[in-house]
């Protein structure tokens, strides 16, 4: 029984070990969605210049070496710096890259939160927002008038 286990275990392995390699496997096509062209400045799937062409080709030298997309982003970035990724890095001074957006769409969202109430409460009239009063009413003299007056341009 013990044997049968461990045979079953052994053949599961075994068929999963290229799955999960393959997994790993870059893709050149991936790898041109998170780098930079150095001298276009564009994303490398979108550049055609000739760096860009030299860029492709060393990658792909990378890939049939049999590297992961982290070790060939570190070679990118050991070769032409860090400006070639095209997502900045996750800590220090570059995390302001992710952080100041948020801020300030949550600072926006909250001032406008504040205008809206503030529009609202001036005009609700007297006793609620700034405390104006609403406008008279016409005097029977304008309203005789106003009635005149549409009364002409009737047809």
């Amino acid at each position: 029984m013990k044997a049968r286990a461990i045979l079953v275990a052994a053949l599961a392995l075994a068929l999963l070990a290229p799955a999960a390699g393959a997994a790993e496997q870059a893709s050149l096509t991936e790898i041109e969605k998170q780098v930079m062209c150095p001298v276009c400045g564009t994303l490398l799937q979108l550049a055609e210049s000739p760096q860009a062409q030299r860029e492709r080709v060393f990658i792909d030298h990378l890939i049939a070496e049999g590297k992961t997309e982290a070790e060939i982003k570190d070679a990118l970035v050991a070769e032409y710096g860090n400006e070639v990724l095209a997502l900045p890095p996750d800590s220090g001074f570059s995390l302001s890259a992710y952080v100041v957006p948020i801020l300030a769409l949550l600072l926006a969202a909250a001032a406008l939160a504040i205008g809206v109430l503030r529009w609202r409460r001036a005009g609700d009239g007297p006793g609620r927002g700034d405390g104006a009063a609403r406008p008279a009413p016409p005097s029977e003299s304008d309203s005789e008038r106003l009635d005149a007056d549409l009364a002409r341009y009737d047809l």
